[in-house]
């Protein structure tokens, strides 16, 4: 019989308990959430009952939650800030983790939990989950069978979508850099990671250009007010709270439990009149012209890798939908990846073009394109010791200090930075 492993969740926000936490829930035969950890004790009580852990294993204080391992694995969803400590600790103690990424925006606390991870052992797998998304899977095998020759250069943007700016970016925990990481670490780690894993070698050198050029204050409606609620435009306005949260929400058949409109408010499960107080209290009904926000709202980094391979990312905010495209350019002929129409192109010079339906490829309809489910499934494969995962520790910090030096350049103006010598 397959061993069941038991795991404890800290961070139980919409990645750590909404997304990891209910997709270990469903696989019951393969994992048992036992312990919680959250400031936030109505999360606490909230996610206690949905996957039945014993009240004296919800942990409000992380020194407690700490202090003795409480299970097999553990799940690290927290902010950005608290990663390295938490997993440091968690390494002590003998866990196996699984790492939400941005690991951390500090090349000197990558370098340190690389030395912790030496020194304790322990499997540390970072939540890269595009790696496991079956689409992104086809288009590696793409790239190593040769199918268009040798590869030359890739064109990468990342359609944020001008809601989901809002949400997570203006008005949410990811707003700003000195409270969670920069932009291109937190909404583009993604991004890089697939780079730097489709060019197949280390970054050599970056420059990146970009800016925080609308959600500010002097863009701000005349007359208009800080909140959505007491505003006039709150009817007219394309990014007001109760558009995005009430109007898209009903639009979207008012899920009982859906994100991002599970964020805005513990209770279940969702109606009207809780997202209601929700925008007329918390930070989510707040002016998008009037927030603390700090993060770019676009951003340009271009890539030189040590085999010659040359890309470009480009991330913007306004974007009447999401999605990724990515375009590899060949020797050969070229291939176009696009999240939005869910399909990758093949076009081979002077051949028919082909294409292949994404949808097809993935099983399940949890986020990501597949990938949640896929990286929970492998996470459970490196815990029972069958195989390594592709997203360790060691292959994050790559994207990671790509990252951490297209921000220095961005705000050097665009100068060129090495990112290995």
């Amino acid at each position: 019989m397959a061993k069941r492993f038991t795991v404890a969740i800290i961070g139980c926000g919409s990645r750590g308990a909404e997304a990891y936490g209910r997709l270990m829930a469903e696989e019951r035969d393969k994992f048992e959430i036992v312990a919680l950890c959250d400031i936030n004790e109505d999360k606490l009580r909230k996610y206690g009952e949905i996957f039945g852990v014993n009240r004296q294993n919800l942990f409000s204080e992380e020194d407690k939650f700490f202090e003795k391992r409480l299970a097999d694995a553990i799940v690290i969803a927290t902010m950005d800030g608290d990663h390295v400590r938490q997993c440091e600790r968690a390494l002590q103690l003998g866990y196996d983790i699984l790492l939400e990424k941005p690991v951390t925006a500090s090349e000197e606390e990558c370098e340190r939990l690389l030395c912790a991870h030496k020194k304790y052992g322990g499997k540390v797998v970072v939540c890269h989950v595009l790696r496991y998304a079956p689409a992104y899977v086809r288009m590696k095998e793409l790239l190593d069978s040769g199918e268009c020759g040798k590869l030359i250069m890739i064109d990468s943007i990342e359609q944020v979508c001008y809601w989901h700016q809002a949400h997570s970016f203006v008005r949410g925990n990811w707003r700003n850099s000195k409270e969670s990481s920069p932009m291109i670490l937190q909404k583009c780690c993604h991004d890089l990671d697939l780079l730097q894993y489709y060019a197949g070698d280390r970054c050599e050198a970056v420059s990146s250009m970009g800016d925080l050029s609308y959600f500010r204050r002097e863009n701000q409606p005349q007359g208009a007010a800080d909140r959505c609620t007491d505003c006039k435009y709150v009817d007219s306005c394309i990014y007001s709270a109760k558009n995005i949260y009430i109007g898209l929400w009903k639009s979207a058949g008012s899920p009982a439990n859906c994100w991002p409109y599970s964020v805005l408010t513990t209770e279940y499960p969702l109606t009207e009149q809780n997202l209601q107080r929700a925008i007329e209290t918390g930070p989510y009904g707040r002016c998008v012209y009037a927030c603390d926000n700090d993060v770019v709202d676009h951003q340009i980094v271009e890539m030189r890798f040590f085999n010659g391979i040359k890309a470009n990312l480009r991330m913007t905010a306004f974007t009447a939908g999401g999605g990724r495209i990515m375009k590899f350019y060949c020797t050969e002929g070229q291939i176009e990846l696009d999240e939005g129409t869910n399909k990758i192109t093949v076009r081979k010079f002077n051949r028919p073009e082909t294409t292949i339906d994404c949808e097809a490829l993935i099983e399940g309809g949890h986020n990501h394109g597949g990938g949640d489910g896929g990286l929970i499934k492998e996470f459970y494969k490196v815990l029972s010791g069958a195989e390594e995962a592709p997203t360790r520790l060691e292959d994050s910090v790559e994207s990671h200090l790509i990252a951490i030096r297209a921000e220095e350049s961005r705000l050097a103006g665009g100068e060129l930075r090495q990112v290995h010598k």
